[in-house]
């Protein structure tokens, strides 16, 4: 017997752990024409809005129609260090604390930074997989990534 409502966490829950696990959205098969897009990266200074969700979800339209269609796909994730904002939440949480970043100096703001980053990546993550986006995270870049910004030369 059927349950009177739809339960989408019955039905979800595991899919997508799955998808991911078996490599459907890793890109790298020679033998079909690439086909890549590079996601605008959010900035890690807060969560996704609902402007982010439309963004993506209508790149991975794309994507995923390109799949279908026989190309081997690279939908790109990533994120931005957004330096000046996310020093102004790294300082707005030390005021919460009672302290600034004068206090701790440059290297334990620097370590505090990179918390904040991670702590927001994570986030952004968790909310990219509810989404169920169609991303090869083996390849998801951070603008502060070493060789990133190097021009080749």
């Amino acid at each position: 017997m059927l349950d009177q409502k739809y339960n989408h966490k019955l039905v979800e829950d595991g899919v997508y752990e799955g998808w991911l696990k078996e490599g459907y959205f890793t890109a790298g098969d020679p033998s079909k024409s690439p086909f890549s897009m590079v996601i605008p990266p959010p900035n890690v200074t807060g969560m996704l809005h609902m402007g982010h969700a439309w963004d993506f979800t209508l790149m991975d339209i794309i994507t995923r129609y390109k799949r279908l269609k026989g190309y081997d796909v690279l939908s790109l994730p990533g994120m931005d260090h957004a330096g000046i904002a996310t020093q102004a939440k790294v300082d707005q949480r030390l005021k919460s604390e009672g302290i600034s970043r004068y206090d701790i100096g440059r290297e334990k703001f620097l370590e505090r930074a990179w918390e904040w980053k991670e702590e927001y990546a994570g986030h952004i993550r968790k909310q990219w997989a509810a989404m169920g986006l169609g991303f090869d995270y083996s390849r998801e870049r951070f603008t502060l990534d070493e060789g990133l910004s190097k021009a080749p030369g």
